[in-house]
This record gives C-alpha cells, sequence and structure tokens, in this order.
C-alpha cells in the first residue's frame, strides 16, 4: 500500500495527505502468542518487536506472486494490472 508514486520525474504524493498508509483494518485477524524468553545474545535479554518480523514477508509474498504467475515482477506494492496484463501501464 505504501507507494511512492514518480510520474514524468515529479513525486504525486509529495505529503502525507495523499500518502496510503495502511491501519488496524487493513490487517487480517491475528492470534497471538507472546513468549517471554530473554535473548541471552542482547543487553537485558531484549528483542525487536515492532517491523523486524515484517522485513521478510513483503519480498516472500512477491516471490510466491512470481512462482505461481510467472510474470516478472520487481517491485513493491504489487497491483492487479502488474499481474494480469491489461494492454496499459
Amino acid at each position: 500500500m505504501e507507494e511512492i508514486q514518480v510520474k514524468d520525474g515529479v513525486i504525486r504524493n509529495a505529503s502525507f495527505t495523499d500518502y496510503l498508509l495502511p491501519t488496524i483494518l487493513d490487517m487480517p485477524p491475528l492470534r497471538m502468542q507472546i513468549l517471554e524468553l530473554g535473548d541471552p545474545h542482547s543487553p537485558y535479554g531484549l528483542k525487536g518487536v515492532g517491523e523486524p518480523p515484517t522485513i521478510s514477508s513483503g519480498p516472500a509474498i512477491i516471490a510466491a506472486i512470481r512462482a505461481a504467475t510467472g510474470r516478472p515482477l520487481s517491485r513493491a506494492p504489487v497491483r492487479p494490472h502488474d499481474i494480469v496484463d491489461t494492454g496499459s501501464s
């Protein structure tokens, strides 16, 4: 969903007013289990809980779509027209 849109060298969504950000409503229901185990290799046993788990999910999803469709996907986000050739760019 997050995408800087550039056309003819001009950024089309240069402010957060036009910048689409995912919200909680865009998330499917999740079942979470919190493991309170410290990391023995970090100070005070701390672990990252923010964005690190999401770093590999985007590339994994794009690779799965590429494998399923045979399309040469090389950008994110993947839009429907990236998967189905509609004859327009």
